[in-house]
């Protein structure tokens, strides 16, 4: 047993680190996540009979999906664990709660590793190796590289380690409890947070449209809701995903209707 899990360890690490090889606009790492969790997918369902559960597993993994590279073998290692459960248990554990997981821990886990690793572990990595390297020295690259792998290998090690053996016993636990729904919904509701969070700061559209000096429409917008363009779009383009609209179709809507909107006044970035 103890063999075995090594080997999925070290799946999920060495996986991990091709995370942002396929990164894309629309779903950015999912395929990546998707390569780090299909030996997992592939050894669960290895049964030709299987194969409409597997096709629904891969499918669940092409969701969006935006992480530290060195935190997702965390996030990979406890998502293997509760695939293992949904395949041991079908009728008593909800699939959703995997995409829920997978969701509320995206955010956290980037704010976390975003700022280990780009704002402190970079910056003090090439601080020193500059200072060595404009000294002429050898090291100053050598150093560099070394500050940044060590613990990102570490983190990514222990990531997937932790992630899975935690994600079995906590899922144990859960089961035996009773207590799933309560942290499906809980973690449906950080999921939200994190999704919301992301279209306030990443889709920052204002009206510039006004009447005189006294009356501003995005102060009064504000003052109805904050943000209340960017949510509009984006739930108006969630809508036309529902509505199976091609995905040509909507960056066509996008980038058609964006230069419009810029160009009659009616929006700005």
């Amino acid at each position: 047993m103890k063999k075995e899990n090594n080997k999925k360890y070290w799946q999920f690490f060495w996986r991990s680190w091709a995370i942002q090889a396929s990164w894309n606009y629309e779903r950015q790492m999912n395929l990546g996540f998707l390569y780090g969790i299909a030996p997992t997918l592939n050894r669960i369902y290895k049964d030709p009979k299987d194969i409409d559960k597997k096709k629904e597993a891969y499918k669940r993994h092409l969701a969006f999906y935006n992480c530290t590279p060195q935190t997702s073998s965390f996030v990979l290692g406890l998502s293997a664990s509760m695939e293992e459960q949904l395949a041991k248990n079908p009728d008593d554990f909800d699939p959703e709660s995997i995409s829920a997981v997978k969701s509320s821990l995206m955010g956290p886990l980037s704010g976390i590793g975003d700022s280990f690793f780009q704002g402190t572990v970079k910056v003090l990595a090439f601080g020193l190796g500059i200072n060595f390297a404009q000294k002429g020295n050898i090291l100053g690259p050598i150093l560099a590289l070394l500050i940044c792998l060590v613990p990102a290998w570490l983190v990514t090690w222990y990531g997937a380690k932790w992630g899975y053996t935690a994600g079995n016993q906590f899922l144990s636990k859960l089961n035996s409890e009773g207590a799933m729904d309560r942290v499906m919904f809980i973690a449906g509701v950080v999921g939200l947070m994190v999704i919301g969070s992301m279209v306030s700061s990443m889709i920052p559209l204002t009206t510039p449209l006004h009447m005189g000096t006294t009356f501003k429409l995005q102060s009064t917008l504000n003052t109805i809701m904050p943000k209340l363009i960017p949510i509009s779009l984006t739930m108006f383009m969630y809508w036309l995903i529902q509505k199976k609209v091609k995905t040509g179709w909507i960056l066509a809507i996008c980038i058609v209707g964006g230069i419009l909107a810029s160009v009659f006044g009616i929006l700005k970035a």
